[in-house]
């Protein structure tokens, strides 16, 4: 079982309290479940903002914005993709030796520092 969740949620922000909530869980979550459905594999992808079609639905002068504000300071020097999230999925499908795992895509987004991580 693969999972898809999303890192933003562990990041305090108002109005957003349920969804913070339920990120949280999911670690804990598919820890569990994969001890309760061994041999089956359960793992989770937390992925941070991506360059994915949902960004189309920001109005059409905010899009690029938006696209090049994480790359001014991300680490890996770009925004995460849909292919990178897909590539990561089809690996924890394919590696019979990963279980439990939770794992972030976030283009080095978690080693910003406070102050930093409010440009995204």
């Amino acid at each position: 079982m693969l999972f898809a969740g999303a890192a933003g949620g562990r990041r305090p922000a108002a109005g957003l309290a349920l969804a913070a909530a339920l990120m949280a869980a999911l670690p804990a979550m598919v820890k569990s479940l994969a001890l309760e459905v061994a041999p089956v594999r359960v793992n989770l992808i937390a992925a941070g903002f991506a360059d994915t079609p949902e960004l189309a639905s920001l109005p059409v002068d905010q899009i690029d914005e938006r696209r090049m504000q994480p790359h001014a300071v991300l680490p890996a020097d770009r925004v995460i993709a849909s292919a990178d999230i897909a590539a990561l999925a089809i690996h924890l499908m394919t590696n019979t030796a990963v279980t439990g795992a939770t794992i972030d895509i976030l283009g080095g987004q978690q080693l910003l520092t406070r102050d930093t991580r409010h440009a995204l």
